[in-house]
């Protein structure tokens, strides 16, 4: 017999966050949060997102043993500002069982109806800047910090409890060696001189913050268009601003400015950290931040997080200043492969940005969805 519990504590929420070190401690793929950093996440108390939105985090019981989580969120924002009435869920994991995947997504679904919303989809995270997506293919990878990993028995749960794919997303990669940096040069000095812009690299993240804000207006701008985009408010740049930008090294923030000042395009691409994560077992200390900091240092290896062009500017070749720029990084840095984190399919903008560097896919995810 299954027994869903909601978690009402912090020793609870620890639970919830801990539950896949288990799951998955035979997985030489899976790369695990840190804990301490996870909580906070999902800690109503820090992440200003609960502003906006709320979240109640389940924990499946066999007997005494957690054998599933999730979480049900309904971002309020998204309900009532953009009339979608969505029940969304994600931070699902469970082990090979319908009858526990089946007792998680009631739940979930429970709720959706509770608060008259039309469908349930996930898994998702709060906005566009969470994790999303359940792995179909690509489990022979190890996944990026900033993306969920799964069992290859997931997408078999879900269809079977009535779940249809709802969007796609693909992650790919290339070498380094495949960008010929003449695809690039000579068209972004042109660009540069027909809109009067100017590219901005930083050595310090006190030079990257004066610009913060306005790279997240323009992420809302460039990516609203997207579907189930969630505006990033201004509670949760300050949020995003503590958290985030001292994390990544400067030289890897790149931005582009017209003659004016104003952000038209941005940049974001961080070291590849799943393998010292993965050292560091969820624990910054004693050594896991070591770990980190050398990795910081020395990967060869970049994850293209964030990429956003002005909507005015966009088809007009900004992407080839921004390639531009980091061309002369990598070199400096040595960098030997790009990844991307995933993108929708049907996002064929950002598809065509990258089409001469010969990029592979090597993993999908999909969406799910199910009307309530």
């Amino acid at each position: 017999m299954v027994t869903i519990k909601e978690v009402t504590s912090k020793s609870g929420l620890r639970k919830f966050v801990k539950f896949p070190f288990k799951l998955y401690k035979d997985s030489k793929y899976w790369v695990p949060p840190i804990i301490s950093e996870e909580v906070k996440t999902l800690n109503k108390d820090v992440n200003p997102v609960f502003k906006d939105a709320e979240a109640r985090f389940f924990l499946a019981y066999r007997e005494k043993e957690i054998v599933g989580r999730v979480a049900a969120i309904i971002n309020w924002l998204e309900v009532k500002g953009q009339k979608q009435r969505k029940m969304r869920f994600g931070w699902f994991d469970f082990i090979d069982d319908f009858e526990v995947s089946k007792a998680l997504l009631d739940t979930v679904e429970h709720i959706g109806r509770e608060n008259n919303l039309e469908y349930s989809e996930g898994p998702v995270g709060f906005s566009n800047l969470d994790k999303v997506g359940v792995i179909t293919e690509g489990f022979d990878s190890v996944a990026p910090m900033v993306t969920w990993y799964n069992h290859p028995y997931y997408i078999e749960h879900y269809i079977k409890h009535g779940y249809t794919i709802e969007k796609g997303y693909v992650e790919s990669k290339f070498a380094f060696s495949n960008v010929n940096p003449e695809t690039f040069v000579k068209a972004q000095e042109l660009i540069k001189r027909r809109y009067n812009l100017k590219a901005l690299s930083f050595t310090k993240t006190t030079e990257v913050m004066p610009y913060a804000d306005k790279m997240f207006d323009l992420f809302n701008e460039s990516y609203a268009g997207l579907s189930s985009f969630v505006e990033i408010t201004d509670i949760q740049k300050a949020y995003f601003k503590k958290k985030f930008i001292g994390f990544i090294n400067p030289e890897y923030i790149k931005f582009i400015v017209d003659g004016r000042d104003n952000l038209v395009g941005f940049a974001i691409v961080m070291p590849r950290f799943a393998e010292a994560l993965q050292k560091a077992k969820g624990r910054l200390f004693p050594f896991g931040f070591r770990h980190i900091l050398r990795a910081k240092k020395n990967s060869k290896d970049a994850i293209f997080y964030l990429i956003g062009i002005h909507p005015e500017y966009q088809n007009k070749g900004v992407h080839a200043v921004i390639f531009n720029e980091y061309y002369n990084t990598f070199v400096e840095k040595g960098i030997e492969k790009c990844y991307r984190t995933p993108e929708l399919e049907d996002n064929e903008a950002i598809q065509k940005i990258w089409k001469h560097f010969d990029p592979v896919i090597y993993r999908r995810r999909k969406t799910l969805k199910k009307v309530l």
